[in-house]
């Protein structure tokens, strides 16, 4: 029997920091928006740019996650379900709808460490032993006894 599919996957920037929120049931929720660029070139050889905005909802330890180490400009992968939710706007009187990628999954992709020192001079300690010939990371010395299987 064939099996239905509802998946996307988006590679883009955060337009805002994202906005954590709590149901009456005490779930947390994030919500952002990210942008994902295209580039081509036309048929007269000139470069154009087309960005598309989605909205993302996070849900639960994965909504916390994003709160803590997501930032306006972080260059992010997501994955989730679409989905589109109504609702009548009391103002208008209307029903209106919204289309959202509810994520399962979120991976960064800049080299941002956390949302607190995004922004500052953070660098990391280097204590870390360099191979002289390459300038690169010499891995420490293991033996038998410490494999722990």
């Amino acid at each position: 029997m064939a099996r239905d599919l509802n998946r996307v996957m988006i590679i883009g920037r955060l337009g805002v920091d994202p906005e954590l929120r709590y149901t009456p049931s005490g779930s947390p929720v994030a919500t952002f928006r990210v942008a994902s660029s295209r580039q081509w070139k036309d048929a007269h050889g000139e470069t154009r740019e087309e960005t598309e905005w989605f909205s993302v909802v996070a849900w639960n330890k994965l909504a916390e996650i994003c709160q803590q180490y997501l930032a306006k400009g972080s260059r992010v992968y997501v994955e989730g379900r679409l989905q589109t939710r109504s609702w009548d706007d009391q103002q208008s009187g209307q029903t209106r709808s919204r289309t959202e990628i509810v994520i399962s999954d979120m991976i960064i992709l800049d080299g941002r460490n956390t949302r607190e020192n995004a922004d500052s001079d953070y660098e990391p300690p280097r204590d870390t032993p360099r191979s002289p010939q390459r300038g690169g990371y010499t891995p420490p010395d293991i033996g038998d006894e410490d494999i722990p299987f």
